[in-house]
């Protein structure tokens, strides 16, 4: 039975009561739609990655890789995953966004790495899409595990700080800030070296300032969603006394 003491409050909502409670008072609470919400951040961060990062595309002169258009929206995810179900599970969404990046490289070098049948024209065309270079696959994952994290931490801090006001700027921040992390370690280790200074540094400010700005179209539709997962879950989730630690893996 839940604690009285661990529960903030209760707000009325047109559906229901939606009580606004600490992290881990949540314990083994069923959870309507938190397993659908990870298996669609794995999925958007598994086919961004391997659908749209081999991909240059040019559009009104601005030229950038395709899986801009849909990677952000595993952060817009990860947002709701911390807004409406609290950092740890979040974490554990990450992890396993992690675990699938690394099973997707193995696999990816495995597969291309194994010899043709005779006859089979296509294996350049498949080394050139599947084939990335262990560098960049080092870079992604390093750059998605520290934006991911960072991205969480930030907009679970700042929902304690805004008392879970302001919806739009906590995303808004915490993409800042996770986007960021990601770019500043995912350009410099993928590319440094082999692209001067300056494309790196253009690449790089350019590329978060797309993500960013992706999230901020998106504010409305965030909105939408966390406030029907609220209603529907019937709660609202604060990291008061949650341990931030990424290392951590139980709830």
């Amino acid at each position: 039975m839940q604690s009285p003491a661990r529960t903030i409050s209760i707000v009325a909502m047109s559906e229901g009561a939606v009580h606004k409670i600490e992290a881990d008072a949540l314990g083994s609470r069923p959870l309507r739609y938190y397993d659908f919400f990870m298996a669609a951040f794995v999925a958007i961060l598994l086919l961004s990655n391997l659908i749209g990062a081999a991909k240059l595309s040019t559009l009104g002169g601005f030229t950038f890789g395709a899986g801009i258009l849909f990677f952000p929206l595993g952060y817009v995810i990860g947002d709701v995953l911390t807004e409406v179900y609290g950092y740890s599970r979040a974490r554990r969404c990450v992890w396993a966004g992690f675990v699938a990046m690394l099973f997707m490289a193995l696999m990816s070098w495995v597969v291309v790495a194994l010899p043709p049948a005779a006859g089979w024209p296509d294996q350049k065309a498949y080394e050139s899409v599947f084939g990335s270079t262990w560098r960049i696959v080092f870079a992604s994952l390093c750059a998605f595990w520290a934006g991911e994290f960072a991205n969480s931490f930030v907009l679970a801090r700042m929902k304690l700080l805004t008392q879970g006001k302001h919806l739009w700027m906590r995303t808004i921040g915490s993409t800042i800030v996770g986007q960021g992390v990601d770019s500043l370690l995912f350009y410099p280790l993928a590319f440094l070296g082999t692209w001067t200074h300056a494309q790196v540094l253009t690449v790089m400010v350019t590329n978060w300032a797309m993500k960013v700005g992706w999230e901020a179209v998106l504010t409305p539709v965030t909105y939408l969603v966390v406030n029907f997962l609220k209603r529907r879950e019937g709660l609202d989730v604060y990291d008061a006394g949650t341990n931030f630690t990424p290392f951590r893996t139980r709830l």
